[in-house]
């Protein structure tokens, strides 16, 4: 079992910056990829940003150039840097991590989901 906890949102100004993180722990695990989603309401939950094991990243359209997702390896944790906020960035931000859980007899691959954190940008 895997737990991901968040932290890092709020209000800020449009043109302002955030940083987002998020904090995988339990037994014996290893990840994959991790990524970011978004969703607000009466939208669909859309990826934002994703970097996987090897270091690789892919970024929605819109918000490439302004975010950059990023990992510390030695703390489990995964970064959304948020610069040029703009008003529709405006949504509730999850983390998503695919791990590899050793604490079973037989490893398995399986997709975590962190409780979402709030981000506010006013115009």
């Amino acid at each position: 079992q895997v737990q991901l906890v968040e932290s890092g949102g709020g209000l800020v100004q449009a043109g302002g910056s955030l940083r987002l993180s998020c904090a995988a722990s339990g037994s014996r695990f290893s990840i994959n990829s991790m990524g970011w989603y978004r969703q607000a309401p009466g939208k669909q939950r859309e990826l934002v940003a994703l970097i996987i094991s090897g270091g690789g990243t892919n970024y929605a359209d819109s918000v490439k150039g302004r975010f950059t997702i990023s990992r510390d390896y030695t703390k489990n944790t995964v970064y959304l840097q948020m610069n040029s906020l703009k008003s529709e960035d405006t949504s509730v931000y999850y983390c998503k991590a695919s791990v590899t859980d050793y604490s079973r007899i037989s490893p398995l691959r399986s997709d975590y989901w962190g409780q979402g954190t709030q981000v506010n940008v006013s115009s």
